[in-house]
């Protein structure tokens, strides 16, 4: 049985503020904000009723000249931060996620290191080369046995041994990349151009990509990338072409829904999708079956990432 959702939480990477929306009106309810610039990207943990946000800095990928070091804690329950982990001396706190290990790994992208970070304690315990010159975003194997970085000025992706904690290798793409997924059953690992409208798709036991795929309908390059919940389908958010790309995971259809301005990242509720708009401070969403925009609100001045717990 599914847990009920109990709330609604959203990055307002614009206005440098956190938002707690209710899940069923959309309303705003509670604001944390005073944090140092600028909150950016999310993971939400809602069996132990904790968030966790970055403070990557004042600039953008490749251009951060006050790079942040704090990874908060956010209790969920309580609306509250209730620690914050110093991650120095690595800098630019960037994507965070839960590795079927327990653990949390995060990217410094200024450092080029994923960190390593034991919830029980909110202790950095190790950080991981990933021998790029920054690293950008990462996406876990389901398995947990392999994390992938794209390193976006490399046009590479690296492939790190999570159990032994050690840079495996690196993948060589045509081109630099924005953003990175992992199909649910860890066969193909997804880079997003940062250069052009497409997609390619790596064998990562093969070590190369094995197919480009073009980005329907869209005439500029994507940024995130992930798959559906049940793995039946990839997800892409086009920042530079204000549309969210629908592909099934054989690759064979798509189709595209456009929304506000600078869609980013975007979380699955049943067949919705909420999608962050950073560009107009607006959240659209998604009736994935029907293939339209059913609801669209403001929140903020312009979220990146939203979750539900």
């Amino acid at each position: 049985m599914t847990n009920p959702i109990r709330g609604m939480i959203a990055v307002d990477k614009i206005g440098c503020k956190i938002l707690f929306l209710n899940p069923q009106t959309y309303e705003t309810e509670t604001v944390l904000e005073g944090f140092q610039r600028t909150v950016h990207e999310l993971l939400v943990m809602p069996e132990e009723g904790l968030a966790y946000v970055p403070i990557f800095g004042d600039g953008i990928h490749g251009r951060n000249p006050n790079p942040g070091h704090t990874l908060h804690v956010i209790d969920l329950l309580e609306r509250k931060i209730a620690d914050s982990i110093d991650l120095s001396p690595y800098r630019a706190p960037h994507t965070v996620r839960l590795g079927a290990d327990g653990l949390i790994y995060i990217t410094c992208e200024n450092s080029a290191v994923v960190a390593v970070i034991d919830p029980k304690t909110n202790a950095m315990i190790d950080a991981i080369q990933s021998g790029s010159t920054n690293g950008h975003r990462l996406a876990i194997a389901p398995d947990g046995q392999r994390l992938y970085t794209d390193n976006e000025e490399d046009a590479s992706v690296s492939v790190i041994d999570v159990p032994n904690r050690k840079l495996i290798g690196q993948i060589k793409t045509p081109q630099a990349l924005a953003g990175i997924a992992v199909s649910n059953d860890g066969r193909t690992v997804i880079a997003v151009s940062a250069e052009q409208p497409v997609i390619f798709a790596i064998d990562p036991v093969g070590g190369k990509v094995t197919r480009e795929i073009p980005l329907e309908g869209a005439e500029k390059a994507a940024q995130i990338a992930r798959y559906s919940p049940d793995g039946t389908m990839l997800v892409v958010s086009n920042l530079n072409a204000n549309m969210i790309h629908f592909i099934d995971a054989a690759f064979g259809a798509q189709f595209c829904v456009p929304v506000g301005s600078q869609p980013m990242d975007f979380a699955f509720r049943g067949n919705e999708l909420f999608v962050g708009c950073q560009g107009d401070g607006s959240m659209y969403v998604i009736d994935i079956p029907g293939r339209r925009v059913k609801h669209s609100f403001q929140a903020g001045s312009g979220c990146e990432s939203v979750g539900f717990f």
